[in-house]
């Protein structure tokens, strides 16, 4: 039976945190379903394709050379339905710091409730990405600074094309 892993996220942008996650995801799983989460109450600086497209290009190589499977999908509602929409088993969560281990196994709890099928694991940040955030990343790049030691190479151009197209738009 292949192991089905979730990991969820809006990815906007994908950072080196996310990327390491996932190398990381594939190693555990067989196929690891990368799921952008779509809230309606934001507007994201990057559109559904281009997540897509730059999540796929990042983290493929890496799912080819383990012999793994990656896909991505996108979700509104409960990331635990997602899972079970998509016949995955084990949801991955990034940590990088006791913050984040508090809420996430707050979430392990309900989850766990809602649909027991489904097992949570939890990967810690490596040290050199565990300071790394979307929300960061967006603000240093819409402040005109280097977003190179945070995001992959397709990402920063993806990134400084959108917050250029953003700042015109103004």
């Amino acid at each position: 039976m292949a192991r089905i892993g979730l990991y969820s996220g809006t990815f906007d942008p994908m950072t080196n945190g996310h990327l390491d996650v996932i190398k990381r995801a594939l190693k555990l799983v067989d196929h690891l379903i990368v799921a952008i989460g779509i809230n309606a109450t934001k507007t994201p600086l990057l559109s559904l394709e281009q997540r897509f497209a730059l999540i796929e290009k990042e983290a493929a190589p890496t799912a080819k050379k383990l012999g793994a499977k990656i896909s991505t999908v996108s979700f509104s509602g409960l990331v635990v339905d997602a899972a079970d929409e998509h016949g995955a088993t084990i949801i991955i969560r990034g940590l990088r710091g006791a913050g984040d281990f508090e809420y996430e196994n707050q979430m392990v709890g309900m989850n766990r409730i809602m649909n027991p099928k489904v097992e949570t694991v939890f990967l810690a940040a490596s040290p050199e990405t565990q300071f790394i955030s979307s929300t960061l990343v967006r603000q240093i790049a819409s402040m005109g600074g280097d977003i190179t030691p945070f995001v992959p190479a397709s990402v920063k151009k993806t990134v400084l094309a959108a917050v250029a197209k953003q700042q015109k738009g103004r």
